[in-house]
């Protein structure tokens, strides 16, 4: 990199401990909420320590000339990445997908504090590997995987990514109310809404579902150009239909879905549904492969 040093954006989220003190006011406090339902204190200190511990690690990896920021995920929203960052992702394998929406082909470490508790699908990397790993991505000589994402666009012209999957429906327990549009058919459904599920949120949510149903999808590869869609619970009733509940949507394709809902429809990404846009009747949403894809390091 030439100009200005590298920045490094350090991503991280409230571990339980802190935000538990930040809700009780004092760790003794956090104790005896715990131990008056049978629970200790002990192991959410354990767990705090390793995060810290891995956050530390990473900042003295970052070398000294270079420029640095830590970024909470509850500020991601409101957060301006440079296009030359280098993102360093230090959690659970879901901060990077909270991560991903907001960036624009920057490249992605992910760091495991805790290989105990996380799997370590999209934070595969130890603490001790980051200042070679920095080195490596700031000099352009790293491995990366591009993870397909997904998108909707409102017809509006707001839209909306997503790394694991996108959310449509209604933001209570009220059922979803949608025309549905597919291929070549065409749907009224009531649901619980709908997902769009790229090849890693393949392994979540959308798992859960297509392992529930007798048909099996195969469901799309983390790096392929497609997504996978399915419909919760679609009731069938006089006035709709069950027919079109799942499909692959391949690159160039678009699943579109049109609003029936007064009020409380909305669509949202990865799980984040304070970052959502308002879905009420009559706004169309097509759904779709994003030409943005998630540039994560792998080695």
């Amino acid at each position: 990199m030439s100009g200005l040093a590298p920045r490094v954006v350090v991503i991280t989220r409230t571990s339980e401990y802190d935000a538990l003190k930040a809700r009780h006011g004092t760790a003794e406090q956090v104790r005896f909420f715990l131990e008056e339902r049978g629970r200790s204190i002990d192991e959410l200190r354990r767990r705090d320590d390793r995060l810290r511990a891995a956050l530390e690690r990473v900042s003295q990896a970052i070398p000294p000339p270079w420029r640095r920021v830590r970024v909470d995920r509850t500020d991601l929203s409101r957060f301006v990445f440079e296009p030359r960052d280098l993102i360093v992702a230090v959690g659970q394998d879901g901060l990077v997908a909270n991560t991903a929406k907001y960036l624009n082909g920057q490249l992605v470490l992910g760091v495991n504090p805790d290989p105990e508790r996380y799997d370590g699908i999209l934070v595969p990397h130890p603490p001790e590997r980051a200042r070679k790993l920095l080195l490596a991505m700031a000099a352009g000589r790293i491995e990366v995987e591009a993870r397909t994402m997904a998108v909707g666009r409102l017809d509006d012209g707001q839209n909306l990514l997503a790394l694991n999957e996108v959310f449509v429906g209604h933001r209570s327990h009220q059922s979803a109310r949608y025309v549905i549009r597919w291929s070549e058919g065409e749907e009224r459904q009531s649901s619980s809404g709908l997902i769009v599920a790229t090849g890693t949120g393949a392994t979540g949510w959308a798992r859960s579902i297509n392992g529930e149903r007798g048909r099996k999808l195969a469901l799309p590869a983390p790096t392929a150009p497609a997504l996978a869609f399915f419909v919760r619970e679609p009731f069938p009733s006089v006035s709709t239909g069950t027919h079109v509940d799942a499909g692959v949507v391949e690159n160039g394709q678009s699943l579109e879905v049109v609003s029936e809902m007064d009020e409380g429809g909305v669509i949202f990404g990865d799980g984040i549904e304070e970052d959502r846009l308002e879905f009420p009747w009559g706004v169309r949403v097509r759904l779709e492969v994003s030409s943005e894809r998630l540039q994560l390091v792998r080695g």
